[in-house]
Parts: structure tokens; C-alpha cells; sequence
């Protein structure tokens, strides 16, 4: 996804404890066109949360430390900035779209790499470009 030449790219928030996971989140996203940044727990997310207003996806694990798990944090990403997107992923649990905040989904791992880019570049186009 080729950002357009005088738009800056999308910034997503990856959210792992596992610097290895997290590493390979970051390739993600970045393969997808986006700008990422960068968060091991979900109190940190919260503070980069709160001193951007550039963010337009979370992408989170479920199992982070910190004052509240991935889900919990996408839920407080849903109230308190409802314009972001977010992407949940567990490799040790399945979630329903009822577990879920809304306008959020679920992938479980090992995710298809494939259809998490897809995702990445459809949630943040829809924000975007609505004509997408």
C-alpha cells in the first residue's frame, strides 16, 4: 500500500510483550505501508495513547502486563478514542465478535500474514477514504 505523496503514513500501535512478536507485528505493519510504534505493556500504549493523536490502529495481544490485558485495553481504546481501529490477537484463546469492542476484530495465532496485511490496510482505508 503506497501512501499517497503528500500524505504522511498511518500509524499503527503494536502492543506485545514479546520482543520477538512484537518485532514481527512491527514487519507486519510496516509491509502493509504503515508507520508503527512501539509498546511492551498496555500502561505504556495507554501514555503513547494519550500524547498522540496520530494513532490509527491498535494492534494488540491479549496476554501484556500492565495494569489491564490486551482485551481490557482494546475496550479502553473503544471508549476513550473511538476513531482508532483495533486488531486483537491471542494464540491462547478464542474470541468472539461479543468479546470484542465494537468495530474491532480477531485474529488468532499463528495469524495468515496475508489476510492481517488485508486487514491492516482495510481497516485504516475505511478511516481514511470512505469510498473504500
Amino acid at each position: 500500500m503506497a501512501a499517497a505523496p503528500n500524505r504522511p503514513r498511518p500509524i499503527v500501535l503494536v502492543v506485545y510483550d514479546d520482543p520477538l512478536l512484537r518485532m514481527i507485528a512491527v514487519d507486519i505493519a510496516e509491509e502493509a505501508g504503515f508507520a508503527t510504534i512501539e509498546a511492551d505493556n498496555a500502561d505504556k500504549a495507554v501514555a503513547i495513547l494519550e500524547a498522540r493523536f496520530d494513532i490509527a490502529l491498535a494492534l494488540t495481544d491479549v496476554n501484556i502486563p500492565g495494569s489491564m490485558d490486551g482485551l481490557k485495553l482494546a475496550h479502553a481504546v473503544r471508549r476513550r478514542w473511538p476513531p482508532i481501529r483495533i486488531i486483537v490477537v491471542s494464540g491462547q484463546m478464542q474470541l468472539s465478535p461479543a468479546d470484542l469492542p465494537s468495530d474491532s476484530l480477531f485474529f488468532g495465532k499463528p495469524y495468515h500474514t496475508p489476510a492481517l496485511i488485508s486487514e491492516l490496510r482495510s481497516f485504516v482505508g475505511r478511516q481514511q477514504n470512505p469510498t473504500v
